[in-house]
């Protein structure tokens, strides 16, 4: 029975029905079968996070990552899917955000704070390939300036955008929102979104309601040409970890039969 497997016993089953091909004779076949109807059984949110825990045996703590199957055409840009959400209880990263500002501005930064504040020093820095951070937030009236390391930024995610709320004059809030959980996505060449909703430590109750807010987001992300169902297929993973399906329905907010 699935419920009462152990860690060992679990990470056993999913070698088994991974590994196993329907080549095999008829009782590795048999045994297949039975393993399936295990590995199966984790397609509930909550089960599956049992799965992860069972995988993740590294000495740091991992993240639990989440990779979303967008139905869209990944070729053309008016289908191309980006924005922010907003976890309730983050990530459990520390995020070193920089904000790229002048005056009042960068006062109003630092006050919030943003762990380094700049204007064309810093920019001169990313110059230099020396980029000591993971976000940033620019003001309007550094956006030109900005353009000349748009080749560094852009590649690495960092290039601030209107559209994800990382050029504002309102710096106060854009770093409270920052430090606060507001998390970037975007989605890769092959039409899916990754992003990681929190670590393995953290309790079923918090992944789960980061997960919530994510999917919420995501529900209103589709684009007006996409056709079809807009959220196909989603698996769960930790950092070094397989990743296991999850019932797409069990994780959709507007859904009867979301369990989250």
């Amino acid at each position: 029975n699935a419920e009462y497997m152990g860690d060992q016993e679990l990470q056993m089953a999913f070698r088994v029905f991974s590994r196993v091909s329907f080549a095999a004779p008829a009782h590795v076949r048999t045994i297949k079968a039975k393993v399936s109807n295990v590995v199966q059984k984790y397609e509930q949110p909550k089960e599956v996070l049992k799965l992860i825990r069972a995988f993740a045996n590294r000495e740091f703590d991992e993240s639990v990552d989440v990779a979303l199957k967008l139905g869209v055409d990944a070729r053309r840009s008016d289908q191309n899917v980006r924005g922010v959400c907003q976890l309730p209880h983050g990530t459990g990263k520390r995020v070193v955000l920089a904000v790229f500002a002048k005056g009042d501005a960068a006062t109003a930064a630092q006050t919030a704070g943003a762990d380094i504040v700049g204007a064309e020093d810093l920019i001169e820095r990313v110059k230099n390939n020396d980029i000591p951070f993971d976000k940033c937030i620019a003001t309007p009236e550094m956006m030109s300036s900005l353009a000349k390391v748009a080749r560094i930024l852009g590649p690495r995610g960092l290039m601030p955008n209107p559209k994800m709320g990382t050029v504002t004059n309102d710096v106060t809030k854009a770093v409270k929102d920052a430090q606060a959980g507001q998390l970037q996505f975007r989605m890769d060449k092959q039409g899916t979104v990754h992003i990681a909703i929190g670590k393995v430590s953290f309790s079923d109750e918090v992944l789960l309601e980061n997960l919530k807010a994510f999917m919420k987001t995501m529900e209103k992300m589709k684009p007006p040409t996409s056709r079809g169902m807009f959220l196909r297929e989603m698996a769960l993973s930790s950092t070094m970890g397989p990743g296991f399906k999850v019932h797409i329905y069990t994780v959709l907010p507007s859904s009867r039969q979301c369990l989250i």
